[in-house]
This record gives structure tokens, sequence and C-alpha cells, in this order.
């Protein structure tokens, strides 16, 4: 893999949203259920993240890469490069252009695949977080 960061722009929204399509339930602790594209479009322009990249292997985009501004890391690849390996050559290569003294990633309960990536990888468990939804 040749693993490359961009800065995401306009015309990556499309990209983006096919990629949040491609998301399972067990994956997803932002949103509950699919926005539209125009949803969607609209929190992309807010600048949520301190930085928000395309992932490109060579000049395919694979995926996206960002850190929150609370310094919580995310990756999101397409199904087809969801390998453990390339996960943790992003993980560690996104680390290394933007250093920080420490890193957050936040995991749904769910996805005890992911969880198990970052403590294999030094990430140490620090808290639990409970919802409540008064309907």
């Amino acid at each position: 893999m040749m693993i490359t960061f961009k800065s995401v722009t306009e015309s990556d929204f499309s990209f983006l949203y096919e990629l949040l399509k491609t998301r399972r339930p067990v994956e997803n602790i932002s949103h509950k259920k699919m926005p539209t594209f125009r949803e969607h479009e609209k929190f992309c322009k807010s600048s949520p993240y301190q930085f928000w990249e395309i992932i490109y292997d060579g000049v395919i985009k694979i995926g996206s890469a960002y850190i929150s501004k609370l310094d919580e890391v995310a990756i999101h690849l397409l199904p087809k490069f969801q390998k453990k390996k390339s996960y943790i050559e992003i993980l560690k290569l996104l680390i290394k252009k933007h250093p920080k003294s420490r890193y957050l990633a936040n995991v749904s309960s769910k996805n005890m695949k992911l969880m198990n990536l970052y403590k294999e990888n030094g990430f140490k468990l620090i808290q639990y977080t409970f919802e409540f939804q008064n309907n």
C-alpha cells in the first residue's frame, strides 16, 4: 500500500456520503439514522474536525480519517480495504502526520474488533459512556 492523505474539499462530499452509507450499525455512535445528502453536506461544510482527510492508496480513494477538536481519532475505510494491517498502518501514519500528546478513540461497545485493535496498539480504556433518550 502507498498511503497518502489529502484534506477534505467540497469535491469529496459525495465520496464521504458513499463511505458513510457503507458503515454497519455496529460502527455508528454518532448517528442512529442515515442523514440525507443535504444534511451530510451541511455537516461537512461546518468544519467539524481539526483535521479531516481523504485516505488514498496511490490514486484510489479508500476512506477518510479525522482528528476531532478534542483529539479523537477516527478512520473509516471502504469495505474492500478494511484489513487489520491497513487500519494499523493508516493509524500510525495519521499519528505521525498530526503529532499530539494523546489521542482518544470513541468506539461502539458492540464493535469488539475495533476495541481490540486499539488495545493492541497502545490505547487504554479510560471511560464508559452511557446514553439515556427521553422520548
